[in-house]
């Protein structure tokens, strides 16, 4: 993986504002390069250093394995969240101003 896809992905990542989420997929399309699964590799291996629980699946859950630990980190976000997801429609991030 290219050094350069890494840093553009935690960059978006580290720019999302608390209360606020993207998908995979999101940050794929911000940075103009990979897909959700790219992203996800990125994250699984560099992203403990941002704010991984914000970046979740299309659908609002987040990363199995992380979802108890994600959850409550986005709940103190105050992020909205409805029977284990963040609500995609009101939460999620549409990139950089």
């Amino acid at each position: 993986m290219r050094d350069e896809f890494v840093e553009a992905v935690l960059s978006a990542v580290e720019s999302i504002p608390a209360g606020q989420v993207a998908s995979y997929g999101d940050i794929a399309e911000f940075v103009g390069a990979g897909g959700p699964r790219q992203v996800g590799s990125v994250m699984s291996h560099y992203g403990g250093a941002v704010c991984w629980w914000r970046v979740v699946r299309a659908d609002g859950r987040p990363a199995d394995g992380l979802l108890d630990r994600a959850l409550a980190l986005l709940a103190e976000d105050g992020a909205p969240i409805r029977n284990g997801r963040v609500v995609m429609r009101e939460a999620r991030w549409h990139g950089p101003v």
